[in-house]
């Protein structure tokens, strides 16, 4: 005990002791597995951002069992049957716990895939850097289970390079939103939308230089129609590099991908024949299809706000449809949102039951995340639902993205809110 009580008075001693300390503390990390390490760094590191009073995340070790993964297309990869979107609530303007408290339920219960975009926050760009921070904090060490993906076409600002289909805007767009999101690739990127002003074969042969740069795994396109669609994906696999999946808007009131192009096929024609996956987004029609409009429009709903759906969505014709298909979801044990996803990841006679990869849904709460994916306990529909259903519900006008092929000219290049 004295000689311990000296040592710690002495100078000398206690540099030795930190010396040999340092050792052991390197040593002890180059034994541990890379994930353990990174669990390790972030505990010592939490105090760099004050999250020293935060728990290290450590995600269900069940978290696979109740997801259903379907394959991509023709592909080999594999995406959850529902998958998280960050179109809105993970910008700025939302409280950066909720987002990681959303992602870290998301992955728990089996959501491998987190779609993003240049454009998305608000601001734009924000959603990409608040997930990139909650990615490198939280869930790097689980880099090859997580599928990232993200897009370039919409606008991201001022000048004549911040939209479009150009070789110039998509790379850079790239290279902007892997600074954004501090990663060296993401997994799938899209072109966003459609550009009449950019020569097909500039925009394909740009998102092949990518694949082969490295930047991105896989490459996609959304909101092409199907003439479009079909004769990307044959550019894309005479230059050796195939599109991967297509991701439109489809919901029970925007059916515009059922509908026969001019060659005769629908967009989920198009996409299956060129061996395209389909991730579709907006599945709940900018929240018509939920809770929320049963009973009016509510002060705190985006509409109210005026953002995407305006007074003519919210017709009365429209409220009385989702009323009416409120009630089929009910006889099914389903709220009207867990039945609108159902009825995207149906299975479609002739297409076959993977006729949509997966379903992109977004959550402004927990608790919203939760109640949308207990939406895959029930998939299956009967005929006499599937036909109530199409009786009732037409088209609602609500595919507010119909704009997308037009050119800048002639055309809005900001996307929807």
């Amino acid at each position: 005990m004295r000689r311990a009580t000296i040592a710690s008075k002495n100078p000398l001693a206690i540099v030795a002791r930190l010396i040999v300390l340092g050792h052991w503390i390197k040593i002890q990390r180059c034994c541990i597995c890379p994930r353990q390490r990174a669990v390790s760094e972030r505990t010592l590191v939490g105090m760099t951002y004050s999250r020293e009073t935060e728990p290290v995340y450590v995600p269900a070790a069940d978290r696979y069992k109740d997801m259903e993964y379907r394959i991509v297309g023709q592909s080999g990869l594999r995406l959850p049957a529902i998958s998280l979107g960050f179109w809105h609530n993970f910008g700025d303007d939302k409280p950066l716990a909720t987002q990681r408290a959303i992602v870290h339920r998301a992955f728990d219960r089996g959501i491998t895939h987190f779609d993003l975009a240049n454009n998305y926050g608000p601001p734009a760009g924000s959603a990409e850097k608040n997930f990139g921070r909650i990615f490198s904090e939280d869930l790097k060490a689980y880099r090859d289970e997580i599928v990232i993906s993200s897009k370039a076409g919409w606008n991201m600002g001022a000048g004549p390079y911040s939209f479009g289909g150009s070789r110039k805007y998509l790379m850079d767009s790239l290279d902007a939103s892997l600074s954004r999101l501090g990663l060296d690739h993401v997994d799938i990127f899209y072109h966003h939308r459609p550009d009449p002003d950019t020569p097909l074969e500039e925009t394909v042969y740009a998102l092949r230089d990518i694949v082969a740069s490295g930047k991105a795994r896989y490459v996609g396109i959304s909101s092409y129609g199907a003439e479009l669609t079909s004769e990307a994906a044959t550019m894309m696999a005479e230059e050796g590099c195939p599109l991967l999946i297509h991701q439109p808007s489809y919901s029970i009131l925007n059916r515009w991908v059922e509908e026969p192009g001019e060659d005769g096929d629908s967009l989920l024609e198009s996409a299956a024949d060129s061996g395209l996956g389909v991730i579709a987004f907006s599945p709940l029609a900018q929240g018509l299809l939920t809770d929320r409009y049963l009973d009016g429009i509510p002060e705190n709903s985006r509409a109210a706000a005026g953002k995407s759906l305006g007074t003519d969505m919210l017709s009365p014709s429209n409220l009385e449809m989702v009323a009416k298909l409120n009630e089929i979801a009910k006889r099914r044990g389903q709220t009207l949102a867990q039945m609108a996803i159902a009825w995207v990841l149906r299975e479609q006679g002739d297409y076959g039951v993977e006729t949509v990869t997966s379903a992109l849904i977004g959550a402004s709460s927990v608790e919203q995340l939760d109640q949308n994916i207990d939406a895959l306990n029930n998939l299956s529909f009967t005929t006499e639902e599937l036909n109530e259903i199409d009786t009732i519900a037409n088209d609602g006008g609500i595919n507010i993205w119909a704009g997308a092929t037009k050119s800048k000219t002639h055309g809005s290049d900001s996307e929807p809110q």
